[in-house]
């Protein structure tokens, strides 16, 4: 029997959609999305009171080459309980929340089939009500509805017997459902709506970006649309461009802001062309990074401190929350020169998205919610995590410089960054992986409680993180894989190798752990 909870990864669903990769089998395959829709419909039900023949959904999907069999899969799914199902086809995470949004559109529940950055052979699905992406606990009970049907029928009720509820098509094509979602386009008003924000944010008439030059890397995925439907029409030359063109097997490099190959393509390229800004998505475009007209990279800590700064104008003294591996010089920036708190909190977006829900609901002032990896999500955006948002926050400002004759890397351009840094990812060998993680990391934490000159961040959220003379380090266990991941920063140039000795030294009592990765 399938075990659909081992397709959770978190607040998403993911897992293999195709063979072509060695030692990885499809899970993630269309009757199995037929179980999910289904599993998610019963959820809505559940959770919203609506009949299914009320709900209206909407499912978009990235460029894939498993994104069309996916989606015949859940409308397979979907189909014979009568809700309304819209097609939006090639699309963005961030756009597909926004079809819950939008009055034409005003979607119950939505799906994007994506993976983000990862392989080709993978596929997945993240969720969103009016309310914003599900939480992993809300996965969890999608995943046991797919996985019990009498469970999803208690609340569903059988399905039409003739299948006619939702307007079955004749005859399904090979391959594709006999339900037939309705085409639509929700491409079209989001960007519209992006392109109103910079008009209206830079106030410079309505060609803002004319007599700029923007270079714009969408690594094949979904993203090529912020160049061609929101700055190109402003008036910016996009000729620098590159990877537009969506291609599912992502041919040119990763559509990823923390891939290092890829981050050096548009930097090259932004540099190259004389740009005066580039900007990177991953393939759903819920994460972006940036590239200054000196062909430098804006990305991990420079991302966070870019948002921070866009953020503090209007929101003085805000808190901002990230994830747990960024660096003393981040915090130093974010405190000291703009004056507002820091929260670090953990890795997964949705954690610093829910961390600063609370802080909210505690009184306490949070604007920003952002990881490392790009996920940014603004209190203004409905804490919704979305690339091309913050792109877009990043040229209205980019285009107010320009007229002052000032580039975007002036507004970060007092944070520091370490002089040394290195990741680490320490498999765990032992079969409950998870157990021998904690059990390091509590060692850890006792051994370092005893050990002079080194000492423990306080307060901290995850993992052990340790203090040394001249810079840090932080162990924590893996969101979702039998690793433990070890981040190091130092301040002064090969600082990293006397901390990661240190490590080395402690890590070497278990045999569990795989020691290979921590020689020099």
């Amino acid at each position: 029997m399938k075990d659909y909870g081992k397709l959770q990864n978190g607040s998403d669903i993911r897992g293999v959609a195709i063979a072509g990769k060695a030692g990885e089998t499809p899970n993630l395959t269309p009757d199995v999305a037929a179980d999910i829709a289904r599993g998610f419909l019963a959820w809505l039900v559940r959770e919203g009171g609506k009949k299914p023949e009320d709900l209206k959904l909407a499912i978009g999907r990235d460029p894939r080459i498993t994104g069309p069999d996916l989606l015949a899969g859940l409308m397979e799914g979907f189909g014979p309980y009568g809700c309304r199902v819209l097609d939006c086809g090639l699309a963005s995470t961030p756009a597909m929340f926004m079809a819950t949004v939008f009055s034409d559109f005003a979607c119950d529940g939505t799906i994007m089939i994506t993976a983000s950055h990862l392989p080709f052979n993978r596929n997945g699905f993240k969720f969103f009500t009016p309310g914003g992406g599900l939480d992993k606990e809300d996965i969890r009970d999608i995943l046991a509805f797919a996985q019990d049907r009498a469970k999803a029928t208690a609340i569903l009720g059988e399905p039409a017997a003739d299948g006619t509820a939702a307007g079955a098509s004749e005859a399904a094509a090979d391959g594709q459902s006999a339900f037939g979602p309705e085409p639509a386009d929700i491409i079209t008003p989001y960007t519209a709506f992006l392109r109103e924000l910079i008009v209206r944010g830079a106030d410079l008439g309505e060609k803002p970006l004319e007599g700029m030059r923007i270079t714009v890397d969408a690594g094949n995925g979904a993203g090529g649309f912020y160049a061609r439907q929101v700055l190109e029409p402003l008036g910016a030359d996009i000729s620098s461009s590159q990877f537009l063109d969506p291609n599912g097997m992502f041919p040119n490099h990763a559509p990823n802001p923390e891939d290092k190959a890829a981050m050096e393509s548009v930097s090259a390229r932004t540099l190259e062309a004389g740009a005066d800004l580039g900007l990177i998505f991953d393939t759903d475009v819920d994460r972006s990074a940036a590239v200054d007209s000196h062909g430098r990279e804006i990305a991990r800590n420079g991302i966070i401190a870019m948002a921070a700064a866009l953020v503090a104008e209007d929101h003085p003294g805000t808190t901002v929350v990230t994830d747990s591996i960024t660096s003393r010089q981040l915090t130093e920036f974010l405190e000291k020169k703009l004056k507002l708190k820091h929260f670090r909190y953990r890795r997964g977006y949705r954690n610093v998205i829910n961390k600063a829900f609370e802080l909210n609901e505690e009184g306490i002032d949070s604007q920003l919610a952002i990881e490392t990896s790009g996920h940014a999500a603004l209190k203004e955006n409905y804490f919704l995590d979305d690339g091309a948002y913050l792109a877009t926050k990043i040229v209205i400002k980019a285009a107010q410089l320009h007229v002052e004759g000032k580039a975007i890397d002036s507004v970060i351009e007092d944070l520091k960054e370490p002089a040394d840094e290195r990741e680490i990812r320490i498999p765990i060998q032992a079969e409950d992986f998870a157990a021998c993680g904690s059990k390091v990391l509590m060692d850890l934490e006792e051994y370092v409680g005893k050990t002079e000159g080194v000492s423990l961040e306080k307060p901290n959220y995850e993992g052990v993180r340790i203090n040394f003379p001249k810079g840090w380090c932080l162990l924590r266990k893996s969101l979702h894989d039998p690793l433990l991941p070890m981040n190091i920063a130092s301040d002064v140039p090969g600082g990293c190798d006397e901390i990661r000795r240190f490590m080395a030294d402690f890590l070497s009592n278990y045999e569990e752990l795989d020691q290979s990765v921590l020689e020099e």
